[in-house]
C-alpha cells in the first residue's frame, strides 16, 4: 500500500488547522456578522483573545440580559440576525429573559455561550449550570459542542436555524477545551438538515379557495401580526389591501407593516386597540390573519372572538394554525409569496357599505385622552415625539402604559420602525434595545421610549451608548407608579395600591421643584453620571424644544417628562372579556 503524498490527499488534510475559538470568529465572520454584543469571562477568554482582530464590531454590555436585548434590537430593526457572547454559569444564565423574549416575538438570534471543559460537566465545576437544559424551552434550538470538528457546521446551521422558517433564538453551547482544540474543518458553504425543511412550496389548491373567499367576502378584514414583518411583506400586503379595498387592522408587534395614515388603516386591535378595529373584528364576515397567532391579548374572549367570520390563518408556522382560535382555512407559508400569489385571482372589489362603517366607527372613536391644565398628559408627549420626528424616528419602548401610549398616539407607516417585547412583555428590554437598533441603523433617529419603573432594571446599559456616542433618546415617562400595574388595581383591585408605588411617601412625583420632586432615584444625575444629556420637563411647552434639541445633537440623551400620576390607557377590553365590555374612558 502506498504512502499518501500531497496529490492524494483529501482537501481537509491540506487545510491550515485552527482552533476551535477561531472557528468562532470565521463562522461569525461568514454569517455576516457586524456586530457582536456580549461580556467577557473565564469560559471564553479563547474566543475573546481571537475577538481581538475580528473585522467586525464588539459591544461590552453591562449585563448580559442586556447584550441579548441589544442583538434583539438590532436585528428587529434590520431583518439580520443578531449575535451576542457571554461566558458560562451566571453569563449564561443572565441571557434567559433575552432568549425567551426573542423566542415570543419570532426574532432572529445567534447567542454563543461558553461552558467548562467536557470532562468536568456534571461534576458543579466553577461557573458550570447546564445550559442546553436552560435555554431548551426558550429557543428554537440549541447545540452543545462536543468537538472543534463540528463547530463550523454548527455555527453555519445554527445561523440557518435562527433565520428560516419561523425565526428564533439559537444557543451554541461551547466547551472551554472545544475552544481550545485544534481542526481543520471547513465551514460550509450550505447547509441542510434532513430533519428541517423551512421552506414551503404554495399549495394551489388552498389559493384557489383563498381567493374565492376573498371575493365572495362583503366584509373582509385583514388581521396581520409581527409575521408579515418578519416575511417582508408590507408591499404585498399594500397591494391585496388596495386592490379589493380590505381595511387593515395589525398586532402590537405589526405596527407600521401597512401605513397608519392610509385611509384603509384601523390601527392596532386587542386589549388597548382602536374601538374601530375591535368592532370590525366583531362584524367582520372573513377574516384574513396574516402572520399573526391569535395571542389572548388580541383575542380577548377566544369563543366570541370573530364569531361571524370566516377565518383563514397564513402562518410559517404549521403548529400555530388553529391552535388557538379555529381556522377555516389554514394556509402554510410564508406570508410574502402567499400573499403574491393570492393578489392575481383576487377581484377589485369596492366593499362600500363595509367601508362606510368602519369610517363611521373610527371617527367616533379615535385614540383620545382627556386634557389636564395642571399635569403634562403622556400621550401628549408621544405625539410630539411623533411630531418632532415627522414620524420617522424608530420607537423602541419598554413594557406596560409607556408602550400601550406609544403604540396609540404615534402613526407608524414603516416597518420595523417600531420596537417592543410583545409576547413576553420583559420590562427592561426598550434601553439595551434601542441601543442595538442604533448600531443597526445608524443615522435614523431612535428614541427610547419607557418608564420609571422599567427604565431602572437595565439603565447601566446608558453607558454603553455614551461610550460608543450612540445618538439615542430616552424618554422617561415618570409617573411616579409601576403604572399599568397600578391601573389594573385601580380598575379591578378597588384602589389598593399595592407594591406599585414609587415615588416618596407623601411627595408626589409632579411638584416642578427638582430638588423636592419627591422622586428617587434622581434620573438627570443618573443620566449625567454615565456620561449623557438630561433634562426635566413639567409642562407642554416644554417637551416640543426639548425633543428637538436632544434629535438634533447627536448625542445620548435622557429626558424626563414628570406625567398625570394616574393616566390610563384606554379603551380596554377587560382580560377574557369579548369586545362589547370594552372601557372607554377618553374624555
Amino acid at each position: 500500500m502506498k504512502n499518501k503524498t500531497d496529490t492524494d490527499m483529501s482537501s481537509a488534510e491540506k487545510q491550515p488547522l485552527r482552533s476551535g475559538a477561531q472557528c468562532v470568529v470565521d463562522g461569525l465572520i461568514k454569517a455576516g456578522c457586524e456586530v457582536l454584543f456580549g461580556y467577557p469571562g473565564g469560559a471564553v477568554l479563547d474566543i475573546f483573545n481571537c475577538l481581538y482582530e475580528a473585522p467586525f464590531n464588539f459591544v461590552l454590555s453591562r449585563h448580559e440580559q442586556g447584550a441579548v436585548h441589544m442583538a434583539d434590537g438590532y436585528a428587529r430593526a434590520t431583518g439580520k440576525p443578531g449575535c451576542c457572547l457571554v461566558t458560562s454559569g451566571p453569563g449564561a444564565t443572565n441571557t434567559v429573559t433575552g432568549l425567551a423574549t426573542a423566542y415570543m416575538d419570532g426574532v432572529p438570534l445567534v447567542c454563543i455561550t461558553g461552558q467548562v471543559a467536557l470532562d468536568m460537566i456534571g461534576n458543579d465545576a466553577f461557573q458550570e449550570a447546564d445550559v442546553i437544559g436552560i435555554t431548551r424551552p426558550v429557543t428554537k434550538h440549541n447545540f452543545l459542542v462536543r468537538s472543534a470538528d463540528d463547530l463550523p457546521g454548527i455555527i453555519a446551521k445554527a445561523f440557518y436555524i435562527a433565520t428560516t422558517g419561523k425565526p428564533g433564538p439559537v444557543v451554541i453551547d461551547i466547551p472551554k477545551n472545544v475552544q481550545k482544540q485544534m481542526t481543520a474543518a471547513l465551514t460550509p458553504e450550505t447547509v441542510t438538515m434532513r430533519s428541517y425543511r423551512p421552506d414551503v412550496p404554495i399549495n394551489e389548491a388552498e389559493i384557489a379557495q383563498f381567493a374565492e373567499l376573498i371575493n365572495n367576502a362583503s366584509r373582509p378584514l385583514l388581521y396581520v401580526g409581527g409575521g408579515a414583518i418578519s416575511g417582508n411583506a408590507a408591499e404585498a400586503l399594500a397591494q391585496l389591501a388596495h386592490k379589493a379595498n380590505i381595511p387593515v387592522t395589525t398586532t402590537l408587534m405589526a405596527l407600521g407593516v401597512f401605513p397608519e395614515t392610509d385611509p384603509l388603516s384601523l390601527h392596532m386591535l386587542g386589549m388597548h386597540g382602536s374601538v374601530a378595529a375591535n368592532y370590525a373584528v366583531d362584524h367582520c364576515d372573513l377574516l384574513i390573519a396574516a402572520g399573526a397567532r391569535f395571542d389572548d391579548r388580541v383575542t380577548g374572549k377566544i369563543s366570541a372572538f370573530a364569531n361571524k367570520a370566516t377565518i383563514v390563518h397564513i402562518d410559517i408556522d404549521r403548529s400555530s394554525i388553529s391552535k388557538s382560535v379555529r381556522s377555516d382555512l389554514g394556509v402554510h407559508g410564508y406570508v410574502k409569496p402567499v400573499l403574491e400569489a393570492v393578489l392575481p385571482l383576487v377581484k377589485p372589489a369596492e366593499h362600500t357599505e363595509w367601508l362606510e362603517k368602519v369610517n363611521r366607527w373610527k371617527e367616533r372613536f379615535p385614540f383620545t385622552y382627556p386634557k389636564n391644565d395642571d399635569a403634562l398628559m403622556p400621550q401628549f408627549v408621544i405625539e410630539q415625539i411623533d411630531a418632532v420626528s415627522e414620524g420617522k424616528a424608530v420607537v423602541v419602548t419598554d413594557v406596560g402604559q409607556n408602550q400601550m401610549w406609544a403604540a396609540q398616539f404615534f402613526r407608524y407607516t414603516r416597518p420595523r420602525n417600531f420596537i417592543t417585547s410583545g409576547g413576553l412583555g420583559t420590562m427592561g428590554f426598550g434601553l439595551p434595545a434601542a441601543i442595538g437598533a442604533q448600531f443597526g441603523r445608524r443615522g435614523a433617529p431612535v428614541v427610547c421610549v419607557t418608564g420609571d419603573g422599567g427604565v431602572q432594571m437595565n439603565f447601566q446599559e446608558l453607558v454603553v451608548a455614551v461610550e460608543h456616542q450612540i445618538p439615542v433618546v430616552v424618554v422617561i415617562l415618570n409617573n411616579g407608579f409601576l403604572g399599568m400595574v397600578r391601573q389594573w388595581q385601580e380598575l379591578f383591585y378597588d384602589r389598593r395600591y399595592s407594591g406599585v408605588v414609587l415615588s416618596q411617601k407623601g411627595r408626589a412625583p409632579n411638584e416642578q421643584v427638582a430638588e423636592t420632586s419627591g422622586y428617587l432615584p434622581d434620573f438627570i444625575k443618573m443620566a449625567e453620571a454615565h456620561g449623557a444629556c438630561a433634562r426635566r420637563v413639567f409642562k407642554e411647552e416644554e417637551v416640543g424644544p426639548a425633543l428637538r434639541e436632544a434629535l438634533a445633537s447627536g448625542k445620548t440623551w435622557v429626558i424626563e417628562c414628570i406625567v398625570a400620576p394616574e393616566a390610563n390607557v384606554f379603551p380596554m377590553i377587560p382580560p377574557g372579556a369579548h369586545v362589547a365590555e370594552i372601557i372607554n374612558r377618553t374624555v
